[in-house]
């Protein structure tokens, strides 16, 4: 019951902190953001077999380049937050924060034999509560992200597939027994964001292009990445393009100069085609528990996922979905690739 009561005061927090922040301007949105990532496109249901993940962005405060925020008439109260942090503090810049909660879930390819295979993965879930500071300028946005949660059993990923599969008509999975211990979690992710060759061809239409680089380090994962995404379309976000859930990649609130809210009615709508490798020193969810002994398998040491998706934004609402390519992660893997679905809903208020 403290595990539930845990999960239930972390949800409150995130449904209480954003009103704390309204009134701040008129044409500086705050974004809520709902993440669903899942195999069923492929008609699997192992590896990375689900995703879902709630954000809350904060409006941005606009700094002068003296260093005094601009007038808003309500000073927000992560003001003082983030005039604390002096990377995130840059006069001439614009800053926010995020708050977001998420869980990940990870099986075998068999997920009914209830005795351990000891060839494919180890089951795992990951409950987490993340906290970051945003930073941007026309040409770039820096993320900062630092997660705590629990991996193991009392992450509730295996209760959460077993009630699925029960509502769905499913056979129910036998060998949660077998997923990894209870474990502490923390992940500290930074990444960098270039907004590139932006461009306009008339009418509305253009494209970009977004780059980034980051890295993460933690028990959870030790990694460094980098990728890029281009986008076309037809009155494009005026932000950094589209996450899948992966920390420290989170777009920002709107800032006001997106035509889509121009008179509340604009519609716009976009393609775009994304990758991103990764060379992984840690992965808990194949290399095991870090303190305890568990079960674990050789994991490949580099990975990348690539992705190709649309958009749509109306009014305040923002909709992709994309089909993301995800290549071999460890040696044994039953199939040499995974591919899942992953949609994002944004709604700016």
């Amino acid at each position: 019951m403290r595990h539930e009561s845990l999960l239930l005061l972390c949800l409150l927090l995130i449904l209480i902190f954003p009103h704390a922040a309204q009134g701040q301007e008129e044409n500086n949105y705050g974004t809520w953001s709902l993440y669903w990532e899942n195999d069923y496109l492929a008609k699997t249901d192992s590896n990375y077999t689900n995703g879902g993940r709630l954000t809350w962005t904060s409006p941005w405060i606009s700094w002068k380049p003296e260093g005094d925020p601009v007038p808003t008439g309500t000073t927000p109260w992560y003001h003082s937050l983030i005039k604390a942090m002096p990377f995130f503090y840059a006069p001439g810049s614009q800053s926010g924060m995020f708050l977001a909660v998420g869980q990940n879930m990870y099986t075998p390819d068999d997920k009914y034999r209830q005795d351990l295979i000891v060839d494919d993965r180890p089951y795992a879930g990951y409950l987490y509560l993340g906290f970051g500071l945003i930073k941007r300028n026309a040409r770039h946005m820096d993320t900062l992200e630092v997660d705590v949660g629990i991996v193991g059993r009392h992450s509730y990923a295996g209760d959460v597939q077993e009630q699925v599969h029960k509502w769905i008509g499913n056979d129910e999975p036998k060998g949660w027994a077998n997923q990894l211990k209870d474990e502490p979690a923390l992940e500290i992710t930074y990444e960098r964001k270039w907004k590139w060759l932006k461009t306009e061809i008339g009418s509305d239409w253009g494209y970009d292009l977004i780059p980034h680089a980051g890295g993460s380090v933690g028990n959870v994962a030790i990694y460094a990445n980098a990728g890029a995404e281009f986008r076309f379309g037809w009155n494009r976000p005026n932000d950094f393009g589209t996450c899948t859930i992966r920390p420290g990649c989170e777009s920002g609130a709107f800032d006001g100069e997106n035509p889509q809210h121009s008179g509340g009615s604009r519609f716009g709508a976009f393609f775009f085609l994304g990758a991103d490798g990764r060379a992984v020193l840690r992965d808990i969810f194949l290399d095991g528990n870090t303190f305890t002994e568990s079960h674990s398998v050789e994991k490949e040491p580099f990975v990348a996922d690539f992705s190709a998706g649309l958009g749509f934004v109306i009014s305040n609402l923002k909709v992709t979905y994309a089909v993301v390519y995800r290549t071999k992660q460890f040696e044994t893997q039953p199939r040499n690739e995974q591919v899942f679905g992953s949609l994002l809903i944004s709604y700016y208020y």
